[in-house]
């Protein structure tokens, strides 16, 4: 498959492609109706560095299919045939250089698409170690496959009442964040588009499914619009009468549906909250392009034990307070982009915390 032979070739196609062949791809690709006149402004206005061009005109391509991958191939002999025969172009995807069973740790490990399995003798190795380190902290009890039923929550808001508001690229997300979870062994439960009551509903109502008390963990995912401490529904924004309507959903409720009282099934096992969404309007820093390289206790009535609540959460944010997140309007949000990276690559070796730290967001709240 022609999109696959692009994948291969990414980082050396984005090293070596001039502005003049990125100019010359843009016009063909238009002419091959494989681009529009919004899509080829998006490569040239949106990128300024030559790299980050490249990037955003392959992977562009590339999620469009097979079809426009190979035009791309194509054209690309007409406009450099050096570099296409350099790139080993059109002779179908090349196998990549397996490696090691269990790659090293490394800084520079190259990112994986898929989701690298952990096998019993490496998660046996991974405990042992992760209770050097933690010495007399426990450790999560992961069950057995045949055990467990996993559930997860996904919620992607992408169209609005306000049209203006509609999220483009976050198709993207949903596709990446499914795939990952499913990869995870989570059945995920997906919601699209819902206003601010139906998403406390939907948290509400997943915290008491009774498969999680045959679970050892849960993800609840929330991608939208959002200000400080709220995600915003789908019809926030939209006109009633003379007045815009605030449709928002409290990300404190999040915690309050899934804590240890109210969340039996749950208790003592790890929840991980991601949530994709603004914070406020500061932009809280600059977009740069490196073109070399690509997260109260609760007392019981007597004769129970003392729980914290809000025991057991990790959660990923897409920006700190006040800020806004970043979201590609055909690669989707930057946070998710990373952090489906990041797990892909790295949670056969490492434990949540290190993944968050590894990744694009930080870690808001992990108690």
């Amino acid at each position: 498959m022609a999109d696959k032979e692009l994948a291969h070739v990414r980082t050396r196609f984005v090293a070596d492609v001039s502005i003049p062949v990125i100019k010359g791809l843009l016009d063909d690709l238009y002419e091959d109706r494989v681009l529009n006149d919004e899509e080829k402004e998006e490569v040239l206005q949106a990128n300024q560095a030559r790299a980050d061009k490249a990037r955003c005109l392959i992977d562009m391509v590339r999620n469009k299919g097979a079809k426009a991958s190979d035009k791309l191939i194509s054209r690309l002999k007409d406009q450099d045939s050096n570099l296409h025969d350099k790139l080993n172009l059109g002779k179908g995807p090349q196998p990549a250089d397996p490696g090691p069973a269990s790659p090293p740790k490394s800084s520079k490990q190259s990112v994986s698409q898929v989701l690298i399995p952990c096998d019993d003798k490496a998660r046996k190795m991974l405990e042992r170690e992760k209770k050097k380190e933690r010495k007399d902290q426990e450790i999560y009890i992961i069950k057995e496959k045949s055990e467990r039923k996993r559930l997860a929550l996904l919620i992607n808001n992408v169209n609005f009442s306000c049209e203006e508001k509609n999220r483009h690229g976050a198709n993207k997300d949903e596709e990446r964040m499914e795939r990952l979870l499913t990869d995870l062994g989570y059945k995920v439960e997906k919601h699209i588009d819902l206003p601010a009551e139906a998403i406390d509903q939907c948290v509400k109502e997943f915290s008491q499914r009774e498969d999680h008390s045959h679970s050892d963990s849960t993800f609840v995912v929330i991608m939208s619009h959002g200000m400080r401490d709220f995600i915003c529904g789908t019809r926030h924004g939209a006109v009633d009468g003379a007045k815009k309507v605030e449709d928002l959903f409290s990300i404190n409720n999040i915690f309050k549906h899934l804590n240890a009282v109210n969340c039996v099934g749950l208790r003592d096992k790890p929840k991980v909250i991601v949530i994709q969404a603004c914070r406020g309007s500061d932009r809280g820093g600059a977009l740069v392009s490196d073109s070399a390289s690509e997260m109260t206790s609760g007392l019981e009535e007597d004769g129970c034990r003392k729980v914290h609540k809000e025991k057991d959460f990790a959660t990923l944010m897409a920006c700190t307070p006040d800020t806004v997140s970043f979201r590609h309007t055909v690669n989707g949000a930057l946070l998710i982009q990373h952090l489906v990276d990041t797990v892909n690559t790295h949670a056969h070796e490492d434990h949540i915390e290190e993944l968050f730290r590894k990744g694009y967001g930080q870690i808001s709240r992990y108690s």
